[in-house]
């Protein structure tokens, strides 16, 4: 697995452009992680989500954070979003999803439709949808970078949780097929090959743990979580870590 810990503060360098970084479902835990991550890095944040006063308290507390209220399923309103992200703060150079969920059966005939329906959209909707809008920006970025959190349980699912493990794995190939595009377009070129500049990454995760959930169960050990600090320092990482190292790569960080 490529290590990107070892980064600078690419986006304060005197010669590096401004970071522009697209944050989907920036009011969770992960979410607020990853915006005070970047942050810190010198990037400025397009801090996506539904609810909009929680959007307007993480723009009050982080600088560089513009607030963007948007129903992700919906093609059109994300199309709309990405024109107001581009008006608002220009090139767009990375593009966090964090948008998911959770819902499990019994087993496999307990795996109900409507189940099935709110994970699809969620994940893999609001997935194919931002990713669409903002593909070129990320291929014409000279850092363009998409990332996403699948779960280990994509590769080992269990009977209860096969509905949510086949939309985190069809994710998973989706943005893999993102990466695909990138080495295409770019390193992978067929007449002009050019260096790799923009790069797809899955990281992978048992679960997440953030310090509520930690104080609400102070005596529970979370075996093998993420903390969402962690994933946050991994995610900023990208941005000076080689596009060629990572494009396309799965990150197991349990």
């Amino acid at each position: 697995m490529p290590n990107t810990n070892d980064h600078n503060d690419v986006a304060t360098s005197a010669t590096a452009p401004q970071l522009n970084v697209v944050v989907a479902g920036s009011t969770s835990a992960a979410g607020q992680a990853v915006v005070k991550a970047l942050v810190a890095l010198g990037a400025r944040v397009a801090a996506v989500d539904l609810d909009a006063a929680r959007l307007e308290a993480l723009a009050e507390d982080f600088d560089g954070v513009t607030p963007y209220t948007c129903n992700l399923a919906n093609r059109e309103a994300v199309e709309k979003l990405a024109a107001s992200v581009r008006n608002e703060l220009g090139h767009v150079d990375g593009l966090i999803h964090l948008v998911g969920g959770w819902r499990g059966g019994e087993g496999i005939t307990g795996q109900k439709d409507e189940d099935w329906d709110v994970l699809h959209t969620s994940i893999m909707t609001t997935l194919r949808n931002t990713s669409r809008a903002f593909y070129a920006d990320l291929e014409a970025s000279p850092r363009g970078r998409l990332a996403i959190v699948s779960a280990t349980s994509a590769a080992k699912p269990t009977a209860g949780g096969a509905a949510y493990s086949a939309i985190k794995a069809a994710s998973e190939a989706w943005v893999l097929g993102v990466a695909d595009g990138f080495n295409a377009a770019q390193s992978g070129h067929k007449t002009e090959p050019k260096e790799q500049t923009s790069a797809a990454t899955v990281f992978v995760v048992k679960a997440l743990l953030d310090d509520a959930m930690k104080e609400a169960a102070p005596h529970r050990k979370f075996p093998g979580y993420t903390h969402v600090n962690e994933l946050a320092e991994h995610i900023a990482a990208l941005f000076a870590a080689p596009a060629a190292d990572i494009n396309g790569t799965r990150q197991h960080l349990s």
